[in-house]
């Protein structure tokens, strides 16, 4: 077989799965391009590989994806040591919820598990993986891979989603949000703030952001106030609202001519924690 026939020939079997792959890899990295490295690699083992004696190539495929990302997460976590400001994944905006609710906020704490009890969790508690495959995958017995998974579930119990905010009500709120924080109308935003609201932002050293988590409705409407100053200068233009890592948000252009998203984390119908990602290295899929 020449190698454009066997590139057609894996492609066949492998871009149906792309999507399924695409979201284990994105799950446990955090980073798009990180995850189509790993995908555009998986691929080229897939190429190599003796494709008819496999009987399953969605479960082989996925323990191969699980697998470079487990090394990818080597790697990974020593450059968030040293990381400028707060870290946060990057931003994949859809028009509806996944079929899984990994959220934000859970994918942050995914940040604090080690990368085996990620795994664990993810592929059982999420993807609906069995422990035997599980432990196929991680080279580890099946009672060892629900260890893994009971300790993840214990951390992040309380960044899981408890009810889902209307799709609806959740955008509109993001809407409103942009437009009382641009327009300066602080009494409609604080309106839509919780007591404990926080702000993230995420400009890895490279845009502004604020170097730590802003915390508690005094520090974050500062603040607010301080950027609407800014904003009535520097307009900020309004792409499109959506979901943002499963929350409602919206995606603007800013005056520096680059790209910003914003998620927010409602409950009760007010806002609890705000989270702007401004690297431009995290952008870059959006244009």
């Amino acid at each position: 077989m020449t190698a454009g026939l066997q590139r057609e020939d894996a492609a066949a079997s492998f871009d149906p799965l792309r999507p399924k792959l695409m979201r284990v890899a994105y799950r446990m990295l955090g980073s798009v391009a990180d995850a189509e490295d790993v995908l555009q690699e998986a691929f080229i083992r897939w190429m190599g590989a003796d494709r008819g004696a496999v009987r399953e190539p969605e479960a082989f495929l996925r323990r191969t994806v699980t697998r470079l990302c487990l090394d990818q997460l080597k790697s990974a976590r020593r450059k968030r040591e040293t990381y400028v400001g707060p870290w946060l994944p990057d931003p994949v905006v859809e028009e509806s919820v996944e079929e899984d609710d990994v959220t934000l906020p859970l994918m942050l704490a995914l940040e604090r598990l080690s990368p085996l009890e990620r795994a664990a969790f993810l592929l059982h508690d999420v993807f609906g993986i069995d422990f035997e495959e599980v432990a196929v995958t991680l080279d580890r017995d099946p009672a060892a891979c629900r260890q893994l998974a009971a300790r993840a579930r214990t951390h992040v119990r309380e960044a899981r989603p408890r009810y889902q905010v209307d799709r609806e009500r959740g955008l509109a709120l993001a809407q409103a949000f942009f437009a009382a924080s641009r327009s300066g109308d602080m009494k409609a935003l604080a309106a839509m703030l919780a007591a404990d609201v926080s702000v993230h932002a995420d400009g890895g050293g490279k845009r502004s952001a604020a170097l730590e988590p802003v915390l508690g409705f005094d520090a974050v409407m500062r603040v607010q106030e301080r950027l609407a100053v800014y904003f009535r200068h520097h307009a900020s233009t309004f792409v499109r609202a959506g979901l943002v890592n499963g929350l409602p948000g919206f995606v603007t252009l800013e005056a520096d001519g680059e790209l910003q998203t914003t998620a927010l984390d409602i409950e009760d119908g007010k806002v609890t924690a705000i989270y702007v990602v401004r690297n431009p290295d995290k952008l870059r899929h959006l244009h």
